[in-house]
């Protein structure tokens, strides 16, 4: 069967999950993890397992004649992501990106996948934003969210160099999404990391207030199981910790992601849930760019 040729740049946490991820796809290619360290775990286990480990950054890639790309995963910061991005649309490659840099439209796979497939430069939002802005578009697609507001709640192991670096990148860009592909009249984002041990799986709650008088319980009940089943079609982790709440016009709901243990631990469910919703992403646009050359 053919296969689009796809690379990774970046060869932490997230990178080599991707890349664990993109070895099991039927429709995606892995040619090469792109890094800049020549001792990264990412580029051993890279090289360990037949591909292209290339340590001189996306650079490096291009030097490189035999190697090629029809798609570009990004998982290094927002800032290295404006330099890689130009690199990839001179090249008319694909760039699915996982930063917060917010270049091209946001996208969750359970909300909008299919409107932006032909787009050269996709945004993955955030973790926050993808296990979270699902469930504020199945509230506002029954009745107005006039605010909404989501904390995520993450294992203070599982946020690396880079989400520690994207703090305030990562609550504007999610705030931000909550409004364009949530649909909340206005939003906010909140980011905890929780230093307990054992380390915690990944909680989000979303508070969303709606339109006054528009409240019909069960119409958002039925709305909100409807889309979990959605996100768990690529994340099978992703549950409702309990019913949601109604008080008033406000509803809350609890969420937890548990990771596939692909490569990173279990509890890492906020990097897990990016990697599976940036490769749903990928296959779907593959599967339509294949579709259209046979």
């Amino acid at each position: 069967m053919a296969k689009l040729k796809a690379a990774i740049i970046g060869s932490g946490n997230i990178g080599t999950d991707l890349m664990v991820k993109l070895g099991r796809s039927e429709f995606l290619e892995l040619t090469a993890v792109i890094g800049i360290d020549p001792q990264s775990d990412g580029l051993r286990r890279a090289r360990e397992a037949g591909y292209a480990g290339v340590d001189t950054g996306i650079d490096g890639f291009f030097a490189d004649p035999t190697l090629e790309a029809d798609i570009m995963f990004d998982a290094t910061s927002a800032k290295a992501h404006l330099y890689n991005d130009k690199l990839c649309q001179e090249r008319g490659i694909k760039m699915i990106d996982l930063t917060p840099a917010a270049v091209g439209p946001y996208v969750s796979p359970a909300v909008n996948i299919n409107e932006h497939l032909d787009k050269s430069n996709i945004n993955m939002i955030t973790c926050g934003g993808q296990a979270t802005i699902p469930m504020v578009h199945a509230i506002n697609r029954v009745a107005n969210v006039v605010y909404g507001e989501i904390v995520a709640t993450i294992s203070s192991k599982s946020a690396g160099p880079g989400t520690r670096a994207n703090i305030d990148e990562f609550t504007e860009t999610t705030s931000k999404a909550i409004e364009v592909v949530g649909g909340a009249d206005k939003g906010k984002a909140i980011i905890i990391l929780n230093p307990a041990e054992p380390p915690i799986m990944m909680r989000n709650t979303v508070y969303a207030l709606v339109e006054e008088g528009k409240m019909d319980e069960q119409a958002i009940r039925d709305s909100i199981a409807e889309m979990e089943k959605v996100v768990q079609s690529y994340v099978p982790g992703y549950h409702l910790r309990a019913e949601p709440i109604f008080e008033g016009n406000k509803v809350t709901v609890l969420i937890e992601v548990k990771g596939a243990g692909d490569y990173l631990p279990e509890y890492s469910g906020n990097l897990d849930i990016m990697t599976s919703a940036a490769v749903r992403v990928a296959e779907e646009f593959a599967k339509n760019t294949l579709k259209e050359t046979v």
